[in-house]
C-alpha cells in the first residue's frame, strides 16, 4: 500500500473514530436528535460550497428528491440513533456495534439486489451475526436505572442504524450510480438536515448548550463528517472501495481508545472478544478475508 493511501486510511480511522466522542460531548447537553440535527448542519455548510466551486450544484438540484431521501436513512436517522445510544452506552460499545455495517450491507445487497454470496461470505455473515448476538446478550435488559436509558434500547438503536447505512448503500447502487461522490456526500448531508429540522427544533433543549457541547458537535460536522467525506472518496479513488470499506474495522480501535482515555470508560474482554468476532466475520462476508484454498472442503 503507497504511503500516502496509507496516511489516508490510518487519519480516516482516526477521524471516524472520534466521532463517537464528540458526539457524546455534544449529545449529553443537545439531546439525540438537535445533535444530529446541528452535524448535518454544519457538515452541510462546510460541502456546499466545495460543491459550488467543482460546478456540481445544478447536478444537484437534477436529482434532489432521491439524492436527499437517501442521504436522510444514510446520515439523518443513523446520526440520530447513534447520538440516542451514546446517552447509555459507551463510545467504544457503540462503534464496535458501527463495525456491522458491511455485514448487513451485504445483507441487504443479496436479498434486494439479488447478489448472492459466495460460500465464504455466508459464514462470514453468520460468524458476524453470531458475534452480534453476543454482544447484544451481553446488554439484553430493556430495564433503564433512574433517569436513565436501558442498554438494551440503545444496542438496538445501533444495530437499526446499521440497518439503514445498509439499505441506504443499496439504494444509491440501484438509484444513484453513476453521480459524483462528493455530490452524493453534500445531498445526504443536506437531506438530512432538512429532514431533522423540524424534530429538532421540537426537541431543542430549554437550556442553551455550553461551550463543550458546542465544540464537540462542531468538530463532528466539520472534521468527523465533512472532511472524512472528502478522505473516504479520495481513499475510494486511490485505493478502490475494498480497501476503503476497511477503514470500518479500524474505527472502533480508535473509539475505545478515545473513550478509555478520555471518558475514562471501561473496556471488558468480552465486548472486545465479541469485537473481533464481528470483524472476522464481516471481513469474510465482504471478501476482504478469505479462506486459502488448502483449507476449503474439496468436493469429490
Amino acid at each position: 500500500m503507497p504511503v500516502a493511501v496509507l496516511v489516508d486510511f490510518v487519519l480516516l480511522s482516526a477521524i471516524w473514530g472520534a466521532s463517537f466522542l464528540f458526539m457524546r460531548f455534544a449529545v449529553v447537553e443537545f439531546g439525540a436528535l438537535p445533535s444530529a440535527a446541528v452535524r448535518v448542519a454544519i457538515a452541510s455548510a462546510f460541502l456546499l460550497p466545495l460543491l459550488a466551486w467543482r460546478g456540481q450544484l445544478p447536478q444537484l438540484r437534477q436529482h434532489w428528491k432521491s439524492v436527499f431521501a437517501i442521504g436522510l436513512l444514510n446520515s439523518g436517522i443513523p446520526f440520530a440513533l447513534f447520538a440516542f445510544a451514546l446517552l447509555s452506552i459507551t463510545t467504544g460499545l457503540s462503534a464496535i456495534l458501527n463495525a456491522t455495517v458491511p455485514l448487513f450491507g451485504a445483507l441487504v445487497a443479496w436479498l434486494w439486489l439479488k447478489d448472492r454470496p459466495t460460500g465464504t461470505r455466508m459464514l462470514g455473515l453468520a460468524i458476524g451475526f453470531a458475534g452480534v448476538a453476543l454482544l447484544a446478550w451481553d446488554k439484553a435488559t430493556f430495564r433503564a436505572d433512574a433517569g436513565g436509558i436501558a442498554p438494551g434500547w440503545a444496542v438496538l438503536a445501533c444495530l437499526v442504524a446499521t440497518i439503514c447505512y445498509a439499505f441506504a448503500a443499496s439504494a444509491t447502487k440501484r438509484y444513484l450510480s453513476g453521480l459524483p461522490p462528493l455530490l452524493l456526500a453534500t445531498g445526504s448531508q443536506t437531506g438530512a438536515m432538512l429532514g431533522l429540522a423540524l424534530p429538532a427544533l421540537w426537541l431543542w433543549p430549554a437550556q442553551t448548550p455550553g461551550p463543550q457541547a458546542w465544540l464537540g458537535v462542531t468538530i463532528a460536522g466539520v472534521f468527523c463528517t465533512g472532511i472524512a467525506y472528502i478522505l473516504y472518496f479520495r481513499l475510494i479513488e486511490r485505493a478502490g472501495p475494498a480497501r476503503a470499506l476497511a477503514v470500518t474495522f479500524m474505527v472502533p480501535a480508535f473509539a475505545v481508545l478515545y473513550g478509555a482515555v478520555f471518558l475514562g470508560e471501561a473496556v471488558t474482554p468480552w465486548m472486545l472478544l465479541c469485537g473481533l468476532v464481528i470483524v472476522f466475520g464481516t471481513a469474510l462476508s465482504t471478501g476482504l478475508l478469505r479462506i486459502p484454498a488448502a483449507w476449503r472442503v474439496q468436493k469429490t
